[in-house]
């Protein structure tokens, strides 16, 4: 399993889903993961709902805020890349064409973060740990094991990612299809592959699962719906599914790095 006490600049370490109906989101990822909730308050009437496998951290599930509510904005899961100076990163990324939709800002003693959209519409935010690093454990069933950017743009998204995070992305080896992979200072850290509209651009959340077609089974029993999947690989199966109050994720089942 894959533990984790810090993370190099450039990774993705943190999922979370923001969701119109958290208690009914927990109640899913519980059955489905196994995760166990942790509240943390926020203020008298809103808790941040951190998941646990094993006492360590793998995501959390956050209640939907009212004005994206009220655009009529799905819920959704959120990916976050560690940094060492979100500021730096986020005045960066504007430099580079993206919008900094939320600027960088405390999380009480946690972190700090920002909200980016990429000039392809992607949303990702930044995190810039202090208190609270990300995940404790990924690559393991129940937790995160790859984040991948459906891009109308493969070439435009593949530079602007590697002026910003100085990844390197280029095709990933053995697939047939275009897809690219990322590597961050040596490590693997996602792919991307072309927008298949209608889908917007997105980041799509991966976890972890040791039997694909009974996570599938489960998926349907509490009430989420299959979309793709599922769908052999070679090095895996996976899957795409959607929760019961619509957000999209995937799931793996197969060789998972340390």
């Amino acid at each position: 399993m894959g533990e984790r006490t810090s993370y190099k600049p450039g990774t993705f370490c943190w999922s979370e889903l923001s969701t119109p109906d958290q208690q009914a989101a927990k109640s899913f990822y519980a059955s489905l993961f196994g995760w166990q909730s942790d509240d943390r308050p926020m203020d008298d009437d809103t808790v941040y709902s951190m998941q646990l496998i094993d006492g360590k951290h793998v995501a959390a599930i956050a209640p939907q805020p009212q004005q994206q509510r009220e655009a009529g904005v799905p819920a959704l899961w959120n990916s976050y890349v560690s940094v060492d100076d979100a500021d730096a990163v986020a005045a960066r990324a504007t430099e580079l064409g993206a919008n900094v939709h939320a600027p960088p800002f405390d999380v009480f003693t946690a972190g700090r973060m920002a909200v980016i959209q990429d000039p392809q519409g992607a949303f990702f935010m930044l995190w810039q740990p202090r208190d609270h690093i990300g995940a404790g454990l990924v690559n393991a069933p129940g937790a995160l094991v790859w984040n991948e950017l459906q891009s109308p743009d493969l070439d435009a998204s593949a530079s602007f990612y590697a002026d910003l995070f100085g990844w390197k992305v280029e095709q990933f080896p053995g697939m047939e299809q275009r897809y690219l992979g990322i590597d961050n200072d040596g490590a693997h850290n996602g792919g991307m592959r072309e927008l298949e509209p209608p889908a917007p651009p997105s980041w799509l959340t991966y976890f972890g699962t040791e039997d694909i077609d009974a996570a599938l089974a489960k998926v349907g029993e509490l009430g989420g719906m299959n979309i793709a999947g599922p769908i052999d690989i070679q090095m895996a199966k996976i899957a795409i599914v959607a929760d019961p109050q619509g957000a999209v994720f995937a799931l793996y089942a197969g060789e998972l790095e340390p």
